[in-house]
């Protein structure tokens, strides 16, 4: 890559999607989100469907500078078949404050952590998504997040990795472990 190539490049955020049924969506996001803040760019993270449960990178990551976290739902997990108004309200209080981040021009990474999770149980309207993503202000790179990425999502974005489950320790009966899974 030429050196004219490479500064133009870097200067289009890019559409990420990390989905499928393997451990690790949320852990690239983050490996992403650190490089980034290495690079003194400003990074704003909003997790849907995650209420106040206390997940790790939130603690560590709020004490480094230019990281911004936002984390919406209720404490409980949310029942795809069953989803409650308030789960509803929640994701789309979350993706407006993600919408905010996305076009304010304050931030040149924008995670939307569990956002294709939130849109295939219907707490959100996927046009509402994809709507974002296509007007997404150009520098501005955006990373979604969550099992199953609707197939138009895949479709715009600049690049998919889908995490496939092959062998987990929950199989065996090994519960959640702080500082790894959460």
């Amino acid at each position: 890559m030429t050196e004219k190539t490479q500064a133009s490049s870097s200067k289009k955020g890019l559409v990420e999607v990390f989905t499928g049924s393997g451990k690790g969506k949320t852990s690239a996001a983050l490996g992403v989100v650190l490089r980034a803040l290495g690079h003194d760019l400003r990074v704003c993270i909003i997790h849907f469907m995650k209420g106040s449960y206390p997940y790790g990178e939130q603690k560590s990551l709020g004490c480094l500078p230019n990281v911004t976290i936002k984390t919406f739902g209720s404490l409980g997990f949310v029942d795809p078949r069953n989803v409650k108004e308030e789960d509803k309200a929640e994701a789309k209080k979350a993706l407006e404050v993600g919408r905010e981040a996305v076009m304010s021009g304050n931030y040149d990474l924008v995670v939307l952590d569990e956002i294709n999770v939130a849109a295939a149980w219907r707490l959100l309207d996927i046009e509402e998504v994809i709507e974002l993503i296509k007007n997404k202000p150009e520098p501005v790179e955006l990373i979604l997040t969550g099992r199953y990425a609707d197939p138009r999502i895949v479709k715009i974005a600049d690049l998919v990795t889908e995490m496939v489950a092959i062998k987990h320790p929950y199989d065996e009966g090994v519960q959640a472990r702080a500082g790894f899974e959460y």
